[in-house]
């Protein structure tokens, strides 16, 4: 059996090597199904607000903001300055973080005072607040959900909701009056510097919001970051974690609405992540828009875009849905932005075409590379964007790279079965494959053999596939091919023994680099 046909009948009992066609016998079946899980998001950045102002709004802002604007800081200084004294008085003497809601007389005197005084400050600086709904008690619903976050501002809920607790950075209460005034309403302090801070801040809030109203209610942003309000973002499951009613809180300008309490199911009660995508359903619902699962880590995506040339939104993954149906974590991703930017920040508008793909490759356009690159445009619009890259390289190419697989490509590129791979064998069998038959591969051949070599070895041909698993469909391709010619066959010849008996059959592979065979 020559090499090529062992390889075809080992790639066609492989995962994914193809499926007999009785209508079409040796044509090749389509690769992977579009998933409409990936399909991409309504709302492709929520992160950046495109606001456009006209000429006479920007000279009245001018006019009316250089007489309102020292005025109305004037009154919020003020007011921070009255509302010190009584912040003093509720925190003197306690710790930072408190063991024990602060409760007697320190609450009674303070607390009302605080409330007024926040209305008065927010009031000051042209906030005419109107609320829908009622607003539960703590028996009720221990935790406030708020949403969308889209400013500072939003704090106007924790005054409006009565000052329930908040959480907060550490570093925060140091901040001159603003620090004393957030120590008075009890917050659930997160520090970053203790590793132990997420599992500290979680049975904190799960002790709060269980205390039967012996704490304060407790108020949460659950997205985590704020967004142009066109959609509701992943909401973080810290909140949900304890299973206790909530309160949904819709953030509207010019208004705001409490909604209905919400009672967690058992189902919920036990699963944080479905709790918070009920509870973001539900207000998304009601504000008429829809959901992403975009993160902050989006956010961090996108500024790294932005260094690295690229258009912002390039970044922009949706991470949550990326990183847990793929598998792939934040270094995972972020390097692939890293290897995404190199080939794209020659293009215009940040996006990879089917020009910067093959330069990449450094192989020619061909209907396979054509084939390829729509298999990663998912949204066949000629380009490839950094989301659809991500999911190219582990949807299309990770699986098809694994060991068995590997070997067996380098069998097929190893035609006169010497242990090694001339540049002639690698150009011969891409030629074939890619159906151009003056294909000129002296480039990629080099950057594989590492060098100058005439030859590459299995533990070469390895860690190059291996570190760039987009050539993965490249070298099988035509495996799959030989695949399809194979079922095609008469049955007792389609039947050939599927264990190639090449003397080329790399076992178990030491570290570092094979010798390579004397000129």
């Amino acid at each position: 059996m020559s090499g090529c046909a062992e390889a075809a009948a080992v790639a066609a009992t492989l995962p994914g090597a193809g499926v007999r066609n009785p209508e079409a016998p040796g044509v090749r079946p389509p690769m992977v199904p579009r998933q409409a899980s990936f399909f991409p998001p309504p709302v492709p950045n929520p992160f950046v607000q495109d606001t456009r102002i006209s000429a006479s709004s920007r000279f009245l802002i001018l006019l009316l903001g250089s007489i309102l604007l020292p005025i109305r800081a004037i009154c919020v200084a003020l007011i921070l300055i009255m509302a010190w004294p009584f912040a003093a008085v509720a925190t003197v003497g306690l710790p930072e973080k408190l063991t024990h809601p602060v409760i007697g007389w320190r609450r009674t005197l303070t607390h009302p005072a605080l409330k007024f005084l926040g209305r008065a400050m927010f009031f000051s600086m042209g906030f005419m607040v109107r609320v829908k709904g009622k607003i539960a008690s703590p028996m009720e619903a221990p935790i406030f959900i708020v949403a969308p976050h889209s400013t500072f501002f939003d704090g106007i809920a924790c005054i409006v909701a009565g000052l329930p607790s908040i959480v907060s950075r550490t570093e925060n209460i140091y901040v001159p009056l603003i620090g004393r005034v957030l120590r008075a309403i009890q917050p659930v302090l997160v520090s970053r510097v203790d590793p132990d801070s997420r599992k500290t801040t979680i049975n904190e809030i799960r002790k709060r919001a269980t205390s039967r109203g012996e704490w304060p209610q407790l108020l949460v942003f659950p997205e985590g970051t704020c967004t142009n309000r066109t959609c509701l973002i992943t909401f973080k499951p810290g909140a949900f974690i304890p299973g206790v009613p909530v309160q949904p809180i819709l953030l509207r300008y010019p208004n705001k609405l409490f909604m209905p309490v919400h009672v967690p199911n058992d189902e919920e009660k036990s699963d944080p992540v479905l709790f918070a995508n009920h509870i973001r359903n539900i207000m998304a619902n009601a504000l008429g828009v829809p959901v992403t699962d975009h993160t902050y880590e989006d956010c961090r995506l996108m500024i790294s875009a932005g260094q690295l040339t690229l258009p912002m939104e390039a970044g922009l993954v949706e991470f949550t849905k990326i990183s847990q149906k793929l598998k792939l974590d934040w270094e995972s991703i972020r390097k692939h932005l890293d290897e995404y930017a190199a080939i794209a920040t020659a293009s215009k508008g940040g996006r990879i075409g089917i020009d910067e793909f093959a330069a990449y490759l450094k192989l020619p356009v061909s209907d396979v590379l054509r084939q390829l690159f729509a298999l990663f445009d998912r949204n066949h619009d000629g380009s490839i964007d950094f989301r659809e890259y991500v999911i190219g390289l582990a949807v299309l190419c990770n699986p098809a790279n694994t060991e068995e697989l590997i070997q067996v490509a380098f069998k097929l590129f190893d035609v006169d079965e010497d242990g090694y791979i001339t540049e002639e064998e690698f150009a011969t069998i891409l030629q074939a494959s890619l159906g151009v038959p003056d294909l000129n591969v002296s480039g990629l051949f080099r950057e594989i053999a590492k060098g100058d070599s005439t030859h590459v070895s299995y533990v070469e041909f390895r860690s190059f596939a291996l570190k760039h698993p987009e050539y993965a469909k490249i070298f099988t391709t035509y495996l799959d091919l030989q695949a399809c010619h194979v079922f095609s066959l008469p049955k007792e010849v389609e039947m050939a023994p599927s264990i190639a008996h090449n003397k080329v059959c790399p076992g178990p592979i030491e570290d570092g680099t094979s010798d390579k065979k004397d000129d």
